[in-house]
């Protein structure tokens, strides 16, 4: 028989225990207006609707566009972010907060844990990423914005699956680079690419059939990257 100490340990211990194994539930808030700055000046004002991601009601981060489901453990989201605009030489309490459009999420609905996938070469300002299963199409831009490339990544893979140039953006500028959204046909799988002021052009993409990673820690790391 247990004493009565004992059994007050254990019912100390009980709530614990289920609160360690209560589910994390991913949602999505409501969808809200914003401001940002767009341009290489950042001077043209333009509305930006963003909504939180939430993990058991509690804001996680906040995101742009709709979501792509990779698999049913698995979706990916654009990032939404706020920078302080303020200077170094004006007072620390005016801040100033502007909205940009960011990278991209991995969300495992299974233990809520969220990573920014690192695209080789994606700009978030001018590159139009389309979604098919696990890859994903652009048109990157180097860092100096004097070359564009067709761009496929795969989620998984450091390497991208595919790297073409396409040559110098139109007229120079970087505003003249972006491409419409690359187009997806399956069967055998192939990318059609529609960069501004140049003519189509079409791959074909190898499928790797790459197994996502499976993530046990069930802790939220913004930091980490594939």
């Amino acid at each position: 028989m247990k004493s009565p100490r004992t059994l007050l340990l254990l019912l100390c211990l009980f709530p614990a225990a289920s609160a360690a194994t209560k589910p994390k539930v991913v949602t999505f808030g409501r969808w809200m207006p914003v401001k940002y700055y767009a341009g290489p000046d950042e001077t043209t004002a333009l509305e930006l609707k963003i909504r939180p991601l939430l993990v058991n009601n509690e804001i996680k981060e906040y995101t742009i566009g709709e979501s792509h489901e990779v698999s049913e453990r698995i979706f990916v989201v654009r990032q939404a972010s706020r920078l302080n605009d303020a200077l170094p030489d004006e007072p620390k309490a005016t801040a100033r907060w502007r909205w940009h459009p960011g990278g991209w999420l991995m969300v495992d609905r299974s233990t809520a844990h969220i990573t920014k996938l690192s695209l080789p070469n994606y700009d978030a300002f001018y590159s139009n990423a389309s979604w098919y299963r696990d890859l994903v199409a652009y048109c990157g831009i180097s860092d100096n914005g004097t070359r564009l490339y067709a761009m496929v990544a795969q989620i998984g893979r450091r390497k991208a699956v595919l790297q073409k140039a396409l040559g110098a953006p139109a007229g120079g500028d970087l505003p003249d680079s972006e491409c419409g959204e690359p187009q997806w046909q399956r069967q055998p799988t192939r990318v059609t690419f529609a960069p501004n002021g140049k003519d189509k052009v079409s791959f074909s993409i190898r499928s790797f059939a790459e197994e996502i990673p499976v993530d046990n820690s069930g802790d939220d790391d913004p930091g980490a990257s594939k």
